[in-house]
């Protein structure tokens, strides 16, 4: 499995990781219960800081799961 940390992935390479996970199930986020969203809108926007190399994946699901960061 390649590295998905921000110092050994382009903002490019980041994106599409992503995308790639967030289309796991096979569907659009917009408005999905899935993820524990809760028809919250898109998901997407909350790993923004992710693909602007700012916070790991790690950091942003675990403040996810703490409920500190919504989607």
């Amino acid at each position: 499995m390649e590295s998905i940390l921000i110092k050994d992935t382009t903002r490019e390479q980041r994106e599409k990781i992503v995308a790639r996970a967030l289309n796991v199930c096979g569907g659009a986020c917009d408005f999905c219960n899935g993820c524990d969203n809760i028809g919250g809108g898109r998901i997407d926007g909350i790993f923004e800081p992710y693909i602007n190399g700012e916070k790991e994946i790690a950091e942003i699901n675990a403040e996810y799961s703490r409920g500190l960061v919504k989607g």
